[in-house]
């Protein structure tokens, strides 16, 4: 799977800066399917939540619209800058992406309600289910939303006095509330480290 769809210079050039930062980058599996949904809504304007070394812009951007806007955010203003020149490597004009330096939960905000196709989730993971709540008023209606490391959350052992570490309880919980939300069509794919992915029907 991971080797269906072949990983350019573009991308292999983020992925070694992304090794040479101690940074993750996704799968090319992932990068595939972040690709492949962008393409299969249309999507103009998609917030990604934790830039990296650009590897998962790349693939997003490929999938979006000719006149698509990807706007990432990232806490690393390194990391910013390594993404930006392997936009740039990858042939997208700067006009194509909007880079904002700040933790999520302080620039999602401000963000304009209702105004994006995708948004797509690959940071801090304790804080996912405060990205579900802040993604769905970003998200048009029929937007998608996704989650990367889905799949990752690690076993304990139940009990009155078994504590999860924040990153399982977190990943648990948004991955709860995302099958539970009746405004919500839900799908779990088993992809890199699993991708959990909803869409706001119309």
């Amino acid at each position: 799977m991971e080797n269906y769809v072949p990983a350019d210079e573009p991308l292999l050039s983020a992925r070694e800066q992304s090794q040479r930062t101690e940074t993750q980058s996704v799968s090319t599996a992932t990068g595939a399917a972040l690709r492949f949904l962008a393409a299969a809504i249309g999507a103009r304007a998609v917030v990604e939540i934790g830039t990296g070394c650009g590897s998962s812009g790349i693939w997003l951007l490929r999938g979006m619209r000719a006149d698509g806007i990807l706007t990432s955010v990232d806490v690393d203003p390194d990391q910013l800058e390594y993404a930006r020149d392997s936009y740039r490597q990858a042939g997208f004009p700067a006009n194509r992406t909007r880079l904002i330096q700040g933790r999520a939960l302080d620039v999602l905000p401000r963000l304009t309600d209702a105004a994006y196709d995708m948004v797509f989730a690959d940071a801090a993971k304790h804080e996912y289910p405060s990205y579900l709540e802040e993604g769905l008023r970003l998200l048009r209606p029929g937007g998608v939303l996704v989650f990367n490391h889905a799949l990752i959350a690690r076993p304990y052992e139940e009990g009155p006095l078994s504590v999860p570490d924040p990153d399982t309880a977190a990943l648990r919980e948004v991955s709860r509330l995302v099958r539970d939300d009746e405004r919500l069509l839900p799908l779990l794919l088993p992809i890199g480290e699993g991708l959990l992915a909803a869409i706001c029907p119309e």
